[in-house]
């Protein structure tokens, strides 16, 4: 069963990594197979210069602190201080349907693999679990003392993981009738602010400057010390290299195995929200809203700034790469969703 999956976890130290010889300039080297990467870059960055924005989704009332497209990327949902939850088909600027049942403000949720479940989190204390179809809360989850901050489920859905500001990640059993809790980690010496989740790990971003990668396989931990909050995290496509926004104004990418920096990006301004950050698909660009209100987007191997997006008037802080197409979604804190493409 799945409780066996989520033992103890065993910390890991960091090794000192054999490959940095590899490694020129601390920059990455593409090797042969890699090379596609190289072919798709060139479509990309012309892309990159024909972006522009396409339409604004209005619907919330004040802020909007969450974006995403769903799983095929036809529709995208949106979260906002209004305690609601939209859903959009953002390419036909329709409103669909909206989620109430929030009492506090919408900061996170996460789509099901089949796009039938919605898990949202935020002041709570508790992720709900929605019917998409019907607009019914499923299920609410308790087990926190303070707000929710990130929720996202494994890629079968079965588990449900929650990552909160009271230093804890909760997993969660999504087929058990009662959604009990099957782990509970809570290593993190402040705010949990970010959560990856891919097969086997966890990947977790806390305030407290720590990055957390759980392995639930193995059984491991192992914990990188950034020396600053950091507010998001997410992976490249090819689940190597993981993206960490934090609060010095900067992202890093660093190695999953090694835990080596091998690219820093800068430019944005980021100093006191979570701003979120997204990788194309092909893994050749890095892009991030900001507290100017631009959306910054960087060369993912030479770190350098192609593009600025402007059309916001307050903070961006939502962002949301389309799975296919080069297209984007932001959202920002001046009530507005822009789909750029």
């Amino acid at each position: 069963g799945i409780n066996a999956e989520y033992g103890e976890f065993k910390k890991m130290r960091r090794a000192n990594s054999a490959t940095q010889a590899e490694k020129k300039n601390n920059k990455i080297i593409r090797t042969e197979s890699e090379n596609r990467l190289e072919i798709l870059s060139s479509s990309i960055s012309t892309n990159v210069h024909n972006i522009r924005q396409f339409a604004t989704l209005r619907g919330h009332q004040g802020p909007i602190l969450v974006v995403k497209f769903n799983k095929d990327g036809n529709y995208c949902l949106s979260g906002g201080q209004d305690r609601s939850i939209i859903l959009w088909n953002p390419f036909k600027n329709l409103l669909i349907k909206n989620y109430q049942g929030h009492g506090y403000e919408v900061l996170d949720f996460d789509v099901s693999h089949d796009n039938t479940l919605l898990a949202s989190c935020g002041g709570d204390k508790q992720p709900f679990i929605w019917d998409v179809a019907t607009g019914q809360i499923i299920r609410r989850l308790h087990g926190h003392t303070s707000r929710i901050n990130t929720v996202k489920f494994n890629s079968e859905s079965s588990v449900l993981i929650s990552g909160s500001y009271d230093k804890t990640i909760k997993v969660w059993d999504c087929r058990s009738n009662n959604h009990s809790i099957i782990q509970e980690m809570n290593d993190a010496r402040d705010s949990i602010s970010s959560i990856y989740v891919s097969r086997y790990e966890i990947i977790s971003a806390s305030i407290d400057g720590c990055l957390r990668n759980y392995d639930i396989r193995a059984g491991t931990l192992q914990v990188d010390h950034f020396g600053n909050p950091i507010t998001s995290v997410t992976l490249t496509t090819d689940q190597n290299l993981i993206v960490a926004g934090c609060l010095d104004n900067s992202i890093r990418l660093i190695d999953k195995e090694t835990g080596e920096l091998q690219n820093q990006y800068k430019g944005h301004v980021n100093e006191k929200y979570k701003i979120e950050i997204a990788v194309t698909p092909d893994d050749t660009q890095i892009i991030s809203g900001s507290e100017d209100g631009k959306i910054y987007i960087w060369d993912l191997v030479e770190a350098t700034q192609i593009r600025t997006l402007e059309g916001h008037s307050n903070i961006v802080g939502g962002i949301s790469f389309h799975p296919k197409n080069y297209c984007l979604l932001s959202s920002s804190t001046d009530g507005t969703i822009k789909l750029w493409k």
